[in-house]
């Protein structure tokens, strides 16, 4: 079980939780991500549409992700919800769990190796990591491909380094990755559809020109999403860099507004 960074959850947090008791009344998790503390589902946010039981929706020993909508900080009483929670976010939350909990491991069998307690794990790797990158499982792959450095720029102990990449290596198998911009791209020009349409081209020639997999899309004008996929996070991150300053270049010409975020994994 890994070791939680805080006692408690903040009111909104997204959680994940196993379903331990089961009443008419509501339920009872407990909550992975902090020790398995016990925190109570009531029945009216189970779900948003009428169910007979409880049991209908929900069963013991089942792996849920619940919003946290109450927390008693004194009596360390936690209430969550099931029914607030879309299909979106739970997904994403158990995609991030399997990653974080499997990071974690990694770490903790480096420790044992190294004759580490498993708090030393957490606080000199785990968390540093976590608050470098967002993402420990990201950070392990990027040490991978990129090596040493990565581990050392976000302040992980020397001693620590070569034998979690090593470790790492092990158990991590590299995919295909994506590294992901969230653009606006935007004028108020008479012909300003055009121009916006021109910035965009440009981006998207400088990835076909190199043969690379992407998606470049509205996210709802003057958003867009573009999506650089490759096989590893360097060579993504750099053909999506080159493809976004193609992008700037091309704005500053046609006179748009035009900001580029690179988004966290």
């Amino acid at each position: 079980m890994v070791i939680a960074r805080k006692e408690l959850p903040d009111v909104g947090e997204l959680v994940v939780a196993t379903v331990q008791e089961i009443y008419d009344y509501g339920a009872y998790v407990t909550l992975e991500e902090y020790g398995g503390l016990r925190a109570y589902l009531p029945w009216s946010e189970v779900s948003s549409k009428w169910v007979r039981s409880i049991r209908d929706v929900i069963r013991e020993g089942q792996r849920i992700v619940v919003k946290v909508i109450r927390v008693d900080r004194a009596k360390r009483e936690v209430d969550v919800s099931l029914k607030r929670i879309t299909e979106s976010d739970k997904q994403r939350k158990m995609q991030w769990w399997k990653r974080y909990s499997k990071a974690c491991k990694i770490v903790e069998i480096v420790a044992g190796k190294l004759g580490r307690s498993i708090e030393d794990a957490y606080r000199e790797v785990v968390w540093r990591l976590e608050d470098e990158y967002s993402d420990v499982m990201y950070a392990l792959e990027r040490a991978i491909v990129e090596g040493r450095g990565v581990l050392i720029d976000a302040g992980v102990p020397e001693e620590w380094v070569d034998p979690l990449i090593e470790e790492a290596s092990r158990h991590i198998k590299l995919r295909e990755v994506v590294v992901k911009y969230k653009l606006v791209v935007q004028s108020y020009k008479p012909d300003g559809v055009l121009r916006v349409k021109k910035c965009l081209e440009s981006i998207a020639g400088v990835l076909e020109s190199r043969g690379v997999k992407y998606r470049l899309y509205a996210a709802g004008a003057p958003r867009y999403i573009l999506e650089v996929y490759a096989g590893d996070y360097k060579t993504a991150e750099e053909l999506a860099g080159e493809a976004v300053r193609s992008g700037e270049s091309t704005a500053k010409q046609l006179e748009l507004l035009y900001i580029a975020e690179r988004e966290k994994q």
